[in-house]
């Protein structure tokens, strides 16, 4: 599943994350708690955000922080939402779970 990039609660989902910070972006990983999969991913994403100063990395579990996703229906994991200071959601929906893929995924959208 993809969402589109003019979702109103992707854009406000970035600026609530990006509200408290001077990053140039943002990252935010959207998992659930019982998913072994985003077990296995977040490491890979913890190790992303360190390597990536200049961007906010934000962990979000779609069950404990519903609020904040609005309307929006995360049904493949882990999915991942990026943007950048300007507020333009630049991807948003499912990645492999492979070490690298949000290194190449940020390198494709110039952050």
């Amino acid at each position: 599943m993809s969402f589109a990039l003019t979702d109103p609660d992707l854009h406000a989902l970035l600026a609530d994350t990006l509200a408290t910070t001077p990053a140039e972006g943002a990252v935010i990983g959207l998992c659930a708690a019982w998913c072994r999969v985003c077990d296995e991913f977040r490491p890979g994403f913890e190790q992303a955000g360190a390597a990536r100063p200049t961007l906010t990395f934000r962990w979000l579990d779609i069950e404990d922080e519903a609020d904040a996703l609005g309307d929006l229906d995360v049904e493949t994991f882990p999915t991942l939402v990026i943007g950048g200071r300007d507020g333009a959601v630049r991807f948003a929906g499912p990645v492999l779970p492979q070490p690298g893929q949000i290194a190449r995924l940020l390198q494709s959208l110039g952050l």
